[in-house]
């Protein structure tokens, strides 16, 4: 008989294998780092710093409307919980304690609700304030970081497919037919939450992604202050750029227009690195520390793009190297290395991803290191 308790599946459970493996920053000054996204890729980057031993926290996306969060929204009128209960989840100490485990179980008889979801509902309707909802649960969940919403304000996401079309609502315009061009907030004038804001200036190394480019990445930039956060603060940028297509938000987008999408809603001029797959080098010869294959200016190579794998039914974000050349010459480094999971094949290799940020890391020369 099937149990009528599932968990609320995440592939993010691979990141477990690095969590007890030594830190690359020592715990006597450690770096501070900021994960800005939302609740799918968002907890990979979580995972991944929080091996490296950095003091990490994250910032999330508040324009959720589809599924329980949807249901929740619309009808208690509460903050959308659900990427912010992912990234609460990759937090947790202890993964296999049974309250965080119980905290992912989605019960299909109850509207494909979660507990985690119910919980910090309910936490926000008792204390009258949603951080103080998620604080409670950081305490519950024994986190070993603090989430930090982008905003308190009731947010709606709209944006423009490529055809031309304008869509309204987060869940509709992930599931897009054609790419998205651009999104904007119904609001314009929603205030940003300070405590987010304060994380991101605090910030030696601000991460962006992985995770849905136009809706879980870009809201958060869109929220006034935030971005102004980011351009006073002393760290360094990484974008993670998604391996492959996985809704149509960014369907057939290549990785150089994943940076595009960046750079003309706000991020022009403040993105340092670019983290890109590539299962080849896109060029012989030289690395930089960390093993990169980090493209330089007057080389040549013959342009080659990236393929996740030839039996997935998604299609690769591509990247060449004609395309990683034009991405450093708006300001970026590209890193391209071969970053997937031959396991899951639509997700990031755990320790892949860390070693790509340990040299990251090294890259910016922090005074701290």
């Amino acid at each position: 008989m099937a149990t009528p308790f599932k968990y609320d599946p995440s592939a993010t459970a691979a990141f477990q294998v690095i969590r007890d493996e030594d830190p690359v920053v020592s715990s006597t000054s450690p770096l501070k780092a900021v994960v800005i996204g939302g609740g799918t890729g968002a907890p990979s980057s979580i995972h991944t710093l929080l091996s490296m031993g950095l003091e990490t926290s994250a910032v999330v996306s508040m324009a959720d409307d589809g599924g329980s969060t949807g249901i929740l929204r619309e009808r208690a009128k509460v903050s959308p919980p659900g990427d912010i209960r992912k990234c609460l989840v990759a937090f947790a100490a202890n993964p296999n304690d049974p309250y965080v485990r119980a905290f992912k179980y989605r019960f299909d008889f109850a509207n494909n609700h979660t507990l985690g979801n119910l919980t910090l509902s309910a936490l926000e309707e008792a204390t009258g304030s949603f951080p103080e909802a998620i604080r409670i649960c950081e305490r519950m969940l024994g986190a070993q970081g603090h989430v930090y919403p982008s905003t308190l304000d009731n947010i709606v996401l709209c944006g423009r497919t490529c055809d031309g079309r304008d869509i309204e609502g987060q869940a509709d315009l992930s599931h897009s037919h054609t790419a998205l061009s651009r999104v904007w907030l119904k609001d314009p004038e929603a205030q940003p939450y300070l405590e987010a804001i304060k994380a991101i200036c605090e910030a030696d190394l601000i991460v962006l992604g992985p995770g849905s480019l136009f809706t879980s990445i870009i809201p958060n930039l869109l929220v006034p202050g935030v971005l102004d956060a980011i351009r006073s603060s002393k760290g360094h940028t990484l974008f993670v750029c998604s391996l492959a297509d996985m809704q149509g938000e960014t369907w057939g987008l290549s990785a150089e227009e994943h940076v595009d999408a960046l750079l003309s809603h706000g991020m022009e001029g403040l993105l340092d690195y670019v983290l890109v797959h590539a299962p080849k080098p896109l060029r012989a010869g030289g690395t930089e520390p960390g093993n990169f294959e980090l493209m330089t200016a007057g080389a040549t190579s013959a342009t080659e793009t990236t393929e996740v794998s030839s039996t997935t039914a998604v299609r690769p974000v591509a990247i060449s190297y004609d395309s990683a050349y034009r991405i450093q010459e708006r300001g970026p480094a590209v890193i391209a290395r071969n970053l997937v999971d031959p396991q899951r094949p639509t997700w990031h290799d755990p320790h892949a991803l860390r070693d790509a940020f340990t040299g990251v890391l090294e890259a910016c020369h922090s005074p701290r290191m």
